[in-house]
């Protein structure tokens, strides 16, 4: 199977937005495609479909001027309208507003699954911090995953996996920030307009400071629920549920933090409704595997440790590592992407679809050379 295409950015935010359209042009059309499908599926009107990205348009721009500017440079390169190359950086509040206000019947369709995970230096065999997850997705975005490695003029360089046409996803940083994040729901959802949840992520990857991503994690209006785990090289980390209006911290326990997409926080419980337990009902039982086969490794894990824990298919096909297979909606849902970090090193390991590849590819924040097959492939391929 293709590994994720990497591609280096740099320069002015319109100029580097230009080199990631022109160099990943069918990429990013086909996130056009998906997305933009997805609402015609809804019986979303082209006037309907503009309003609502424009209002998102907006909100971007006031959020961060030069994230638009990015876009546009995206939309010139590649050849794909602003408006989709917007869309895809709000697919998830605009498709979900797009149900919500449809006027057909509509399945219900999981969003964004995952199981995240993260080991500070007392568990880690290396004394580096390790951070992951699985994220869980249609099975399509295989096609359409990509990797930045981001030169900035001002502020850390990074490395992130996203969708192609995306600002940030899942990343690390030169300053050793990481981030992942993965789907949560309460009934506070989409009362109000916030900012896209993926430049919330590309903020975090902004930051020299740890201080400074939790509190854009923290502190930004949402749209919707979802839950962040970010971390620091220097052997911390926190996950925040959020609400739209509100963060809910939880802390490492006994040197690791692991989290599927049902509230857990005790605080968050008694304050608000999951809304999201009918979409991902096995979510209840995969934070508690991964937890397991991490424990059972012993003390100090590696990031084979937590790939062996991710590569967990303990009641297939709802596991923490799913094969592709039909979702209510009709599409396909799948484990897309295994992504382990190891931020010390600015090193990101990534599988596709690894239920079914076990090829992993090591993308690195420093030098410039490309992607490589990573050195503990064939070990992964053992399991």
């Amino acid at each position: 199977m293709s590994p994720f295409p990497l591609v280096t950015l740099s320069g002015a935010p319109q100029a580097r937005g230009r080199q990631y359209g022109a160099a990943l042009k069918d990429r990013i059309a086909r996130s056009a495609a998906l997305y933009g499908g997805a609402l015609e599926k809804y019986g979303i009107s082209a006037a309907h479909k503009a309003a609502l990205i424009a209002e998102y348009a907006q909100k971007i721009a006031a959020f961060d001027e030069n994230y638009l500017e990015e876009m546009r440079g995206i939309a010139e390169g590649s050849g794909v309208a602003l408006d989709d190359i917007v869309m895809i950086n709000a697919r998830t509040e605009v498709v979900a507003l797009a149900r919500a206000q449809s006027t057909k019947p509509v399945d219900d369709e999981l969003d964004d699954g995952c199981t995240g995970a993260m080991l500070l230096p007392e568990r880690s065999a290396s004394g580096n911090l390790i951070h992951g997850q699985n994220w869980d997705w249609r099975a399509e975005c295989a096609e359409t995953g990509v990797v930045l490695r981001v030169r900035q003029d001002h502020g850390p360089d990074y490395l992130t996996f996203v969708e192609a046409g995306g600002l940030a996803r899942s990343g690390l940083n030169a300053a050793g920030i990481s981030i992942t994040a993965n789907y949560l729901e309460c009934e506070r959802d989409y009362t109000k307009l916030g900012i896209p949840l993926g430049l919330i992520r590309r903020k975090v990857l902004e930051q020299e400071h740890f201080a400074l991503a939790a509190k854009a994690v923290a502190t930004t209006p949402k749209s919707c629920s979802n839950n962040i785990m970010v971390a620091s090289a220097a052997g911390f980390g926190i996950d925040f549920e959020c609400a739209p209006d509100e963060a809910f911290p939880l802390y490492p326990e006994d040197g690791m933090i692991v989290h599927a997409n049902h509230w857990v926080s005790p605080v968050a419980l008694a304050k608000l409704r999951d809304t999201g337990i009918p979409h991902v009902p096995e979510s209840f039982y995969r934070d508690w595997r991964v937890r397991k086969i991490l424990q059972e490794q012993g003390r100090l894990l590696t990031r084979e440790s937590l790939k062996k824990a991710l590569f967990d298919d303990f009641l297939s096909p709802y596991a923490v590592c799913r094969p592709p297979r039909p979702a209510d909606g009709g599409n396909l849902t799948a484990t897309v992407a295994m992504i382990v970090m190891e931020p010390a090193l600015g090193i990101m390991e990534i599988a596709p679809l690894p239920a079914i590849n076990r090829q992993f590819t090591t993308y690195r924040l420093h030098g410039d050379g490309a992607a490589e097959p990573s050195a503990a492939a064939a070990a992964a391929l053992e399991h």
